[in-house]
């Protein structure tokens, strides 16, 4: 099982530096008014998993804007091999590029190679509007999900907007005579790349189906049951094709619509116009049209099962940050969750304002103080 032991700030928001260490598996208790930081500190932990964390933040905004020298984040992860350093941070303050450094065992290294020792999913308030808010939201979600379960999916997806960037500008700033052969290799990238993302998604959708159905939690009294169905042109074509031929159709459909895109910017088509739907199972509604506390049950409930299916296929649950759910839930359904949360086992963060939150679990915790960029251990 990997968790983190010991995470350290540096320059980060409102934090000059802070440092939690002596952490366990199992419930980690940040307590604090807010604007304190708690957030913040499910931030830096989520930076340490592949992707641009919590907040898909750029990187400048992320730094403490009284200090000088740049943000980092750095990390103790305790794992079945023993102790693996890791960290990230901004390369300089005095550039305007928004990478981050990232390192393993003091080597640098990438997203990816961070997703084979920890990965890290979140449940923020601002996801509470994931069912009836955008498209991308709800993509961004998923795609979340799939990394956590399969790490590469990061590198793909990377390699697919990077394709997709390229061709958009090309188009735009050779409207007239763009190079066609320039065109045609970075639509063979974003094929290929659309194509890995697309198979990897429906394998991922699958194994949660079974997780939804299968899980042994025992967790639908609470947190309901969810379909879910990918809308996507791409994973429409890969289910009715062999790859080498979605592949193909794929590339003829982007060749063919380049006089389009040209003119409206983007790309009409591939995966990062698919979407995600929701629905309640057992009243067999739409999650849009469900209540706002319907949508958060299940919202935790597909969070539960991909933790169940995780812990199950990579041996260990990710490391679950879960910002402000616990003041969300009435008194049953939050001590459910405790129940539940525990005997998935792995590392949970939870963040309140009140310590009466957590008084089920007040035994079971590493609790901490958060007040005003200041972090201390307390107890609950």
């Amino acid at each position: 099982m990997s968790y983190l032991f010991e995470l350290s700030l540096q320059n980060f928001r409102n934090y000059d530096t802070a440092r939690l260490t002596g952490l366990k598996a199992g419930f980690v208790v940040l307590v604090g008014p807010n604007g304190a930081g708690k957030t913040n500190i499910l931030e830096a932990v989520s930076l340490l998993s592949p992707g641009r964390g919590l907040r898909s933040s750029k990187i400048a905004d992320i730094q403490n804007l009284n200090r000088k020298a740049p943000w980092g984040v750095a990390g103790k992860i305790i794992t079945d091999f023993g102790e693996v350093k890791v960290g990230t941070g901004r390369i300089s303050i005095a550039t305007a590029t928004d990478k981050r450094k990232i390192s393993i065992q003091g080597e640098t290294s990438t997203q990816s190679d961070l997703g084979e020792y920890i990965s890290a999913l979140w449940l923020t308030p601002q996801m509470d509007g994931l069912f009836t808010e955008s498209s991308g939201e709800r993509r961004r979600f998923f795609d979340r999900l799939v990394a956590s379960h399969d790490p590469a999916h990061t590198g793909r997806i990377k390699r697919y907007e990077n394709a997709m960037y390229q061709r958009s500008k090309l188009l735009k700033d050779d409207r007239r005579r763009p190079d066609p052969k320039w065109l045609s290799g970075l639509e063979a990238q974003m094929a290929e790349a659309g194509i890995a993302i697309a198979a990897s998604r429906l394998d991922y959708l699958s194994r949660l189906k079974h997780a939804i159905e299968h899980n042994t939690l025992d967790s639908e009294t609470y947190f309901p049951k969810a379909r879910i169905v990918i809308k996507g042109l791409i994973e429409d074509q890969l289910q009715n094709n062999s790859a080498v031929e979605a592949e193909e159709i794929f590339k003829k459909a982007l060749e063919k619509s380049r006089e389009l895109d040209a003119v409206s910017g983007g790309s009409s088509l591939g995966t990062h116009r698919s979407d995600f739907h929701v629905v309640f199972h057992e009243k067999n509604v739409d999650a849009a049209q469900s209540s706002t506390g319907e949508q958060k049950a299940l919202l935790i409930g597909i969070i539960l099962a991909h933790s169940w299916l995780v812990a199950g296929e990579r041996g260990a649950p990710p490391v679950l940050l879960l910002d402000e759910v616990s003041a969300h839930l009435d008194e049953a359904r939050r001590s459910a969750l405790y129940e539940l949360l525990e005997s998935l086992g792995g590392q949970i963060w939870l963040t309140g304002t009140e310590k009466a939150l957590f008084e089920e679990i007040k035994d079971k915790s590493s609790a901490f103080l958060v007040e005003s960029g200041k972090v201390s251990p307390s107890a609950l």
